[in-house]
């Protein structure tokens, strides 16, 4: 690269960068097209509509069929948000609250009314009714065309298999049609094209794989066990209110400050390449997180949080190589090349383990878990493209400018080996108290009749108590004067708050509170803020977390886990690799829960999704050793010699290690010491995550390999060696 193109090239990267973060900040056009302002944002950020149905008849319905009802309306509200949230409300009312939007007549009029399904032949007979199908999915066939084509995959119950055979076998002598008839309207009508009796049946003819899922979805809504009605929707506001999210925004615009200014310290010349592109990273996730559509929320904030720790990785194992390239006397431009091409193998196999496990997330996880997933995609491709690609040709420029000097890009020192294989039962045995401390308190708190962690109304539900006030208070005037009043009574520090929009009406969730407790509450809402008894209602509520996202999350945590081993088995053509970084991903969630349990945090939302960036944090960590490790494995003789090569490739990626960790934990330090209390209690368990998986890839990680890897391959060196006498 020329001086001349080196110009140009700095001066294109800083005016997309200047063009990029207007966009991002006042947008493309009057209506902020592109913004931070125009970002769908969640429940918890920005609020949405909330619809209350109740079941229709007299006879209560079964628990079986709410939570029948709860997990198909919830499939069917996806299609808005993925942080959408079903939940059940008193014995007999369902609560949708979708994120995002504002007008609750129109997302009642394309839910329709739940419950209203049925199947009529070409004379208007019902021959099925929408309880006889037991799943609806959209999917693709191969047609007669060899074509991939997208269709509607049914599932029969058992007496919903009888019937449709019955139907079918009417139907197909003169492929007659059979309507598929909800809230009233034919939304499809399929021609029988054979005798169907094993009750599976395929609908095809979609235009495509969105109208299928449409279709499938609309017939799980219709599919429910229970006719729903609508009892009340409103607008609500957000649970977290504006400070929240002000206070959020301010501390990630300082933890990136504070970043940028170490990165510039401690690397100069190359520092100031990454925080450019750092700069442009985050400008790009502004602006696609508009273009898909993505809806933010704290779990998604995390998901961000822990790409931009693994851009600043990216940057620092670079500039780690380039400087060790210096030290061994080539030229700046030779190192900067070279230190590229080492560190590629680290960057990718990192990523791609935390990408494996983003993409699961994605297709096997539901709500949060979704959106968490979501985030944390996007920020790793565009995290990658910057480290790989953005800082590469800025740092080109910048020498190509005549910046060549190795003193602005510095050169490594000698590395001091540090035994830590030599420390390893240490280490062991100080994780293994702390663990067990933590199973410990569990069992304590089990055993005095409470809860073994600190589970929130999300986990397992509580009290929603509507308060019509006698005026319009803001969210942060609630927070201060009537939070504190219902935390003191239920004991509870994660009260959630919602203002219904055009009233004076705020509904506060929080744990359950029994009869003495909501009487208390009532009076005290009464003397101190004048309110009227009869606009106080409380009603008890189910967890917003289902046992089916809980089971989701973690078979989605189980299967990622096990995509990741093989990975990584395949990479480095040595199973003990991948079995080591599974080893220390599992210490590290344990560590965190007994965290959980001995300090009392509340398990909520953010729960998993703290926990899924520990297990995407823990793994990326650990692999960049690994790659040390291989690439110093050359040769060795003893386990001596093996250990000394562990040592050294350990105290060599060090500074990575301990840099990576200390950015990351600035940017969620400041969140803790900015934020409000529910994202404290996000903060909070993160840093000791990010502590904790930082300690295990040094201490542990390598350990696991070292002592399965002298025990297992030392004895199958062993045979062969007698083999061969």
């Amino acid at each position: 690269m020329s001086k001349k193109k080196g110009i140009i090239t700095l001066v294109c990267v800083i005016a997309f960068l200047l063009a990029g973060t207007w966009t991002a900040v006042f947008g493309l056009d009057s209506v902020k097209t592109g913004s931070a302002a125009n970002i769908k944002q969640g429940l918890d950020l920005a609020g949405g509509v909330s619809i209350t149905y109740q079941v229709v008849g007299d006879e209560a319905p079964s628990s079986e069929d709410m939570a029948d009802t709860i997990y198909k309306l919830q499939q069917r509200v996806d299609n808005y948000s993925t942080e959408a949230q079903v939940y059940q409300e008193g014995s007999d009312r369902i609560n949708i609250e979708i994120p995002g939007v504002t007008d609750a007549n129109a997302i009642l009029e394309e839910l329709g009314k739940p419950g209203s399904l049925t199947f009529l032949d070409k004379d208007g007979k019902e021959v099925l009714s929408g309880t006889d199908v037991a799943d609806a999915q959209a999917a693709y066939q191969t047609n007669s065309m060899n074509n991939q084509e997208p269709v509607v995959s049914l599932t029969m119950t058992a007496d919903g298999t009888k019937k449709f055979a019955d139907a079918t076998k009417a139907a197909y002598p003169n492929h007659d049609v059979i309507y598929i008839v909800y809230d009233n309207q034919v939304i499809s009508a399929p021609s029988v094209q054979a005798e169907i009796t094993d009750g599976k049946a395929v609908i095809n003819g979609m235009s495509s794989f969105e109208e299928a899922e449409n279709l499938a979805s609309t017939i799980r809504i219709g599919g429910l066990k229970l006719e729903l009605e609508e009892l009340r929707s409103n607008v609500v506001g957000a649970q977290l209110g504006s400070a929240a999210v002000r206070t959020s925004l301010i501390a990630g615009a300082i933890g990136l400050a504070i970043v940028i200014v170490f990165m510039i310290a401690v690397y100069w010349i190359p520092g100031v390449a990454s925080s450019i592109a750092l700069c442009i990273y985050t400008v790009l996730v502004v602006l696609l997180l508009n273009g898909f559509d993505v809806t933010l929320t704290l779990s998604g904030i995390a998901g961000i949080i822990l790409s931009i720790g693994m851009a600043v990785d990216a940057n620092v194992i670079i500039f780690a190589r380039i400087r060790e390239e210096i030290a061994t006397g080539k030229t700046v431009k030779s190192a900067i090349q070279i230190g590229f091409k080492k560190a590629l193998s680290a960057i990718i196999d990192g990523n791609v383990t935390t990408l494996i496990a983003a993409v699961v997330l994605y297709f096997m996880g539901t709500g949060t878990v979704k959106g968490f997933a979501q985030t944390l995609a996007l920020g790793i491709v565009v995290s990658l493209f910057t480290a790989l690609v953005v800082t590469k040709l800025i740092l080109n420029a910048f020498y190509a400018m005549g910046i060549r000097n190795e003193k602005f890009y510095g050169r490594a020192k000698e590395t001091k080996v540090i035994d830590f294989l030599g420390k390893k039962k240490i280490f062991f045995i100080l994780s293994a108290v702390v663990i067990i401390a933590g199973f410990v308190t569990m069992g304590v708190h089990k055993g005095n009749g409470g809860d073994a962690l600190n589970y929130s109304l999300e986990f397992k539900g509580g009290t929603s108590t509507s308060v019509e006030f006698n005026e319009d208070m803001s969210i942060e005037e609630l927070d201060e004067k009537v939070v504190p009043i219902i935390e003191e009574i239920s004991k509870d520090a994660n009260v959630q708050t919602q203002k219904v929009q055009g009233s004076n009406q705020v509904i506060f969730k929080s744990a359950t509170l029994d009869v003495s407790q909501r009487e208390e509450l009532n009076s005290r809402l009464e003397e101190e803020f004048g309110v009227d008894p009869e606009k106080i209602t409380a009603e008890t509520i189910s967890s917003t977390i289902s046992s089916e996202m809980r089971t989701g999350a973690v078979s989605a945590v189980v299967v990622s886990t096990v995509l990741m081993l093989l990975y990584v088995w395949f990479r480095f053509k040595d199973v003990r690799f991948g079995a080591s970084s599974v080893a220390a991903l599992v210490h590290d969630v344990l560590v965190v829960l007994a965290f959980y349990a001995v300090a009392r945090v509340s398990v909520g939302n953010t729960f998993i999704a703290c926990m899924l960036t520990i297990v995407g944090y823990s793994i990326n960590a650990t692999i960049v050793i690994f790659d040390r490790i291989r690439e110093n494995m050359t040769s060795y003789k003893t386990k001596e010699e093996l250990a000394a090569i562990v040592n050294r490739s350990i105290s060599q990626t060090l500074s990575r290690s301990i840099f990576t960790s200390l950015t990351t934990f600035i940017m969620v330090a400041v969140l803790y010491i900015l934020g409000v209390s529910s994202i404290k209690e996000f903060a909070l368990p993160l840093m000791v995550g990010i502590a904790c998986g930082t300690y295990s890839s040094i201490c542990l990680a390598s350990a696991f390999w070292y002592l399965m890897r002298t025990r297992v391959g030392g004895k199958k060196a062993e045979k062969n060696k007698k083999a061969a006498k």
